[in-house]
């Protein structure tokens, strides 16, 4: 009755418009690639120096030198560009990038978000999702609504370390969107269920406040 991981995705691409610069965070935001609608040019931007990543190679035409931010292997577009991990911060850091889709392990209703480590685990490093936070035009989060051990993840507060505070515009999971129309204070607003989910289920599945 939830959206599966690909709903999840097609639903925040449907967040995407012509002309934008879009950066997709590690994991399930990766899967949004694959539903840009064919009528609009969307370029994707990776924070280790692509601006203008093209989809995933085929088995056997892999290219080892051309990866994103999560280390898969992609291609590269007609027009694509290759600069340094510095200017690609600095799009992102100059308010360049139009939209950012991250995945997250928590998010709490103030639109503070939790995605870069778990306490006691082993975390390579921070990655970007900082700077994306803090730079980007609008932050849309995509994650199950719930833990593996059935805990929930859109919370009254984050118990997890904060990437970034207040700085989540909207909320994608597999049960239902919640959108934030601005950062003064403003609540979430749960606006769609999945098809078949109530919205006494997402109710009874979240601990944030949200109006309906």
């Amino acid at each position: 009755m939830a959206w599966t991981r690909e709903q999840m995705a097609a639903r925040a691409a449907a967040e995407l418009r012509d002309g934008f610069y879009v950066n997709l965070g590690i994991g399930l935001p990766t899967l949004v690639a694959n539903h840009v609608a064919s009528d609009i040019e969307v370029t994707l931007q990776s924070e280790n120096g692509m601006l203008g990543i093209g989809p995933y190679p085929y088995e056997g035409e892999e290219d080892a030198d051309l990866i994103n931010a999560g280390k898969q292997t992609v291609t590269e577009l007609p027009h694509t560009a290759f600069v340094s991990s510095a200017d690609s911060f600095a799009m992102i850091r100059g308010g360049h990038m139009h939209l950012s889709v991250l995945g997250a392990m928590e998010i709490s209703e103030a639109g503070d978000i939790a995605n870069w480590m778990i306490p006691g685990k082993m975390v390579k490093g921070m990655g970007g999702a900082m700077d994306l936070v803090a730079g980007v035009r609008r932050v849309v989060v995509l994650m199950e609504h719930v833990s593996r051990e059935g805990q929930p993840k859109f919370r009254q507060h984050c118990t997890l370390p904060l990437t970034g505070r207040n700085c989540v515009d909207m909320l994608i999971t597999d049960l239902g969107v919640f959108v934030r129309p601005d950062r003064n204070g403003s609540a979430f607003r749960l606006t769609e269920c999945a098809p078949g989910v109530t919205r006494a289920t997402v109710r009874e599945r979240t601990e944030a406040c949200y109006d309906d």
